[in-house]
């Protein structure tokens, strides 16, 4: 299988991938309003393990300073991932970079786009990346209104364990990165997909 080819999200050169999409149709009477329920949560990144499920990971939102947040995101802004199983040797959570935001808007059709990036701690910077990929990979999310279809998306480019650390994380990120590689993280996104179209 080959991965999606989506406007904005990076092309696939190494690694893993994963396509994670759920849609809901609606009526015409309530195709607007779901969806302005839909980007409520998906900006609401704290309350994203509410929607995904209890065997999820859980999300916080924090800005470029590494202060917890509580507001739409920005680029720039950080968010921190406890994930179910083996947590890292630093403080046991993985952080991304939100590196892009965009939305997309035509007569027919309304998208909006967050790009992350595996990154360092915020306030640790000088310290290797805090993850279990490597800085190549992308998790790109999306939401969209196309007509009366609502859909989200989940999409993993290049994800490949992050060796550049201590000797135990190299460990673990390999079994967390090569179980996601086949598709593991896949279940987990389909899950929080599923969840923000739950009304």
């Amino acid at each position: 299988m080959k991965p999606k080819q989506i406007p904005g999200v990076p092309i696939q050169k190494k690694g893993g991938f994963h396509d994670s999409e759920n849609t809901r149709p609606c009526t015409d009477m309530d195709a607007d309003l779901k969806f302005d329920i839909l980007k409520q949560r998906f900006f609401s990144i704290n309350q994203w393990k509410s929607y995904a499920g209890g065997a999820s990971a859980d999300f916080r939102h924090f800005d470029s300073f590494g202060k917890p947040a509580n507001r739409m995101p920005e680029k720039g802004d950080f968010i921190r991932i406890e994930i179910p199983g083996p947590a890292n040797q630093k403080e046991g959570y993985d952080w991304v970079e939100i590196i892009y935001l965009s939305q997309r808007e035509t007569g027919t059709s309304e998208s909006y786009m967050m790009m992350c990036r595996p990154s360092k701690e915020p306030q640790k910077r000088n310290e290797n990346i805090a993850h279990f990929y490597s800085a190549a990979a992308t998790s790109n999310f999306m939401i969209s209104k196309e007509g009366n279809t609502l859909k989200v998306g989940v999409y993993g480019r290049n994800e490949r364990p992050n060796f550049n650390t201590g000797f135990s994380d190299k460990i673990r990120n390999f079994f967390i990165g090569i179980g996601g590689i086949f598709g593991f993280s896949k279940i987990h996104w389909k899950s929080l997909a599923e969840g923000l179209l739950k009304f």
